[in-house]
């Protein structure tokens, strides 16, 4: 193609939303499309993802249900997702040699339980389909053009110019700029399923330990956000897993709005309430009479892990050693209160860089989902984490990413043929 013929697509962002998109062009007959990859890694992400093994998606099968683990973006995505969900993502790998296995939570991951299927898989169809990946080439300046783009780019001597241009950049800055300078409102991103540090020496001596099923409540400020029924593990600072993970992710905004201070109110018990845990423990009274505190439980706490169970006892002033007999009832009223009401203060996030999302980005608003593209500038398509969207853990983040690579990588198909 001659230098002063404008290429049909240009990608900015080879990651899973940004090569999703490229081979779903490509593949419609987009005669050329370029994916400009910042790094000399592409698909870094995807390859790192769920330790290596790649949370692709989530076996949740309805778009009705699907766009509820989504904290930004719920109601607007239930149009895309309904379009391609996570049955088409399991299809659409299934097509390309890759089967998904469905684990007991419901997190899907490819039956290699090895990333590098999952790589190999996009970039083979990627290479089918005639895309070409150039890596190092950073996007800096879009300039429109009565035909499309000027694109000026790091690693590139000269401008070229585009018809259409999709920017699916993820969390990095550089797509956020060039998403403003392009008169877009950009929401300003925040930490999303991070970790929690809490002051409490007593939760944290337990570190490494894991316990489900909790009910969480978190005050952030007037705001209460609660999950139910999760698993969260204890750490040397606090508390992580999935359930505080999905919290955090709820709360983001609300937290970093008051600086990570908040109040955490944890039941231990799995949904136990008042009454029913005190039909428990007068129970136990009466069939453990003779067997101490430490190595008797009633039947509905024996989930709780026996180091849990010591350092709850130790929390109420209660002796292990003694009997239930032997139980007085404000220790038992104590011992009641820190099952279903733990109360802990948080002091700030986990370590830092330890964050697995990011909450904001281009706003939904200034988008036609139905082709991810801008209502601001016409050519321009988004797609991936760099939209205000993010899911909780589990496989929704990818499933965001394949969502609307396909939706948009389609559309610009769809453009292309109407214009030539």
């Amino acid at each position: 193609m001659p230098k002063s013929d404008p290429l049909p697509l240009v990608v900015a962002g080879g990651g899973a939303a940004g090569f999703m998109a490229a081979i779903t062009a490509a593949e419609a007959g987009v005669e050329v499309v370029e994916i400009w990859e910042a790094t000399a890694e592409p698909l870094a992400k995807v390859r790192i993802s769920g330790g290596g093994r790649c949370n692709v998606t989530h076996a949740c099968w309805d778009p009705r249900e699907l766009v509820a683990h989504y904290p930004r973006g719920q109601r607007p995505l239930r149009g895309p997702f309904s379009r391609f969900a996570a049955g088409d993502a399991v299809a659409w790998f299934a097509e390309r040699g890759v089967e998904l296995l469905e684990e007991d939570d419901g997190r899907m991951f490819p039956v290699s339980n090895s990333s590098a299927s999952v790589v190999q898989a996009l970039r083979a169809a990627a290479q089918r389909a005639g895309v070409r990946l150039q890596s190092q080439r950073a996007l800096q300046e879009v300039i429109p053009s009565p035909d499309g783009f000027c694109l000026k780019a790091r690693g590139l001597p000269e401008p070229i110019n585009c018809r259409r241009l999709l920017l699916a950049t993820g969390g990095h800055p550089s797509g956020r700029r060039i998403a403003a300078a392009l008169g877009h409102q950009v929401v300003p991103p925040v930490p999303s399923l991070f970790t929690l540090r809490l002051d409490a020496p007593w939760l944290t001596a337990l570190a490494g330990l894991s316990q489900a099923p909790v009910d969480l409540e978190l005050q952030v400020g007037p705001e209460r956000f609660r999950q139910r029924e999760g698993i969260v593990l204890m750490t040397h600072w606090g508390l992580s897993g999935p359930g505080l993970l999905r919290l955090t992710a709820f709360a983001a905004r609300a937290l970093q709005q008051h600086q990570y201070k908040a109040e955490l109110r944890i039941n231990w018990c799995g949904g136990l309430n008042v009454e029913q845990l005190r039909l428990q423990l007068a129970a136990a009274r009466q069939e453990l009479a003779r067997r101490q505190l430490a190595n008797g439980r009633p039947e509905l706490l024996l989930p709780l892990r026996r180091r849990l169970w010591l350092a709850l006892l130790e929390q109420a002033g209660l002796d292990g050693n003694r009997t239930w007999a032997e139980l007085p009832r404000r220790g038992e009223q104590r011992l009641a209160e820190l099952l279903l009401r733990s109360q802990l203060s948080v002091s700030g996030r986990g370590p830092f860089g330890e964050e697995f999302v990011t909450a904001g980005g281009v706003d939904l608003g200034e988008l036609n989902l139905a082709t991810m593209e801008s209502s601001c500038v016409p050519g321009l398509h988004f797609a991936g984490e760099l939209l205000d969207v993010d899911g909780v853990t589990g496989g929704f983040n990818f499933q965001h990413c394949w969502s609307s690579g396909w939706i948009a990588g389609g559309a610009i198909a769809s453009a292309l043929a109407c214009k030539s």
